[in-house]
């Protein structure tokens, strides 16, 4: 079956949804306000060119709509395209209010079509390995986990688009950056229900409008305590994104760059046989983002299409972690 496909939204990331599309279907139409962008993707795809969403989705009927614009309009575009009878597919964030959040699930709810998010790191194999020992009561009780993110995002990662750096449509770096990370946090250790913490900007001022770095502790339903620290101050390139746990039947460390090495296992009566190496990291030229595992993101949305099969998150689990991220931003005191 060859399904058919738009993007909403042609900067770095679209590059990366339409290679996947060319795989796995046709992508008929592309659409951005920035008209050469538009241009030099539909040229590439050969697809119809739009400028404006609402022209897009009045002339062109497609099984998904890709949207790739910036976190603030997610809601908005999302919504559009499920009132028009199309499925979504949606970039990370799900959205930067989980009251918006609530309005694209009932959005798809009404439409009775699919709203998917882009998770990709649960695709990371550690992670996926790890996932499997608490799912299986291998590592029995977790105690407390710690969450590590220290990445590099400097002057001109913010002056490249006038949309980053910004409340409105950016939201903070635990969006844009770092919510993969809570979403991992969400999927392996469950609800959060308390949350202390503070915030600074230390070398963005009159950069961003929010932090740079901070530091949260966190309590979770199940009894666990955690911390996340971090940060886009590290020196020159991207650090780390690691993920410990400690718990009654072992410890286990998921690092690298993006969560994607096993870094350490002490497990009672288990060792965690080889892992597959992951993807590479997403390139977008002067900087690096989350593992590209959008390849696998696509493989399972055309799962669930053909053959019914659960896609690897629910929209209800992409808004628990956009419900985190308020709780931390909430929660956190922000220093000068």
């Amino acid at each position: 079956m060859i399904h058919t496909f738009a993007i909403i939204g042609c900067g770095r990331i679209a590059e990366r949804h339409a290679e996947h599309i060319a795989r796995l279907g046709t992508l008929k139409a592309v659409c951005d306000t920035e008209q050469e962008r538009a241009n030099q993707l539909g040229v590439k795809y050969k697809s119809a060119v739009y400028y404006n969403i609402d022209d897009l989705l009045q002339n062109e009927k497609v099984d998904v709509v890709a949207i790739c614009t910036p976190n603030g309009l997610h809601a908005e575009h999302s919504i559009k395209a499920l009132e028009a009878g199309m499925h979504v597919l949606c970039e990370k964030p799900m959205a930067i209010r989980s009251e918006d959040c609530r309005k694209m699930i009932t959005a798809s709810e009404k439409s009775v079509k699919n709203l998917f998010i882009v998770k990709q790191n649960r695709f990371n194999p550690p992670v996926q390995a790890v996932k499997q020992l608490i799912d299986r009561g291998i590592l029995g009780r977790i105690y407390s986990i710690q969450l590590n993110c220290f990445w590099n995002r400097d002057v001109d990662y913010y002056n490249e688009s006038p949309w980053k750096g910004t409340l409105k449509l950016d939201g903070g770096i635990l969006f844009t950056q770092f919510s993969h990370f809570i979403d991992l946090l969400y999927w392996m250790v469950g609800d959060v229900t308390e949350v202390k913490g503070f915030r600074s900007n230390s070398a963005h001022e009159r950069i961003v409008e929010f932090e740079d770095s901070g530091v949260a502790v966190l309590r979770f339903k199940n009894g666990a305590v955690g911390t996340i620290n971090y940060t886009v101050n590290s020196y020159n390139k991207n650090m780390e994104g690691s993920f410990t746990i400690f718990a009654e039947n072992g410890t286990v460390k998921i690092g690298g760059q993006y969560l994607n090495e096993l870094e350490y296992q002490d497990i009672k009566s288990y060792i965690i046989p080889p892992i597959p190496s992951s993807n590479r990291a997403n390139n977008y030229g002067q900087y690096e983002g989350s593992m590209s595992n959008h390849d696998k993101v696509y493989d399972s949305l055309i799962g669930t299409l053909e053959k019914g099969r659960a896609y690897i998150t629910t929209s209800f689990e992409a808004m628990k972690t956009v419900e985190i991220i308020e709780q931390i931003y909430r929660s956190g005191d922000f220093v000068k």
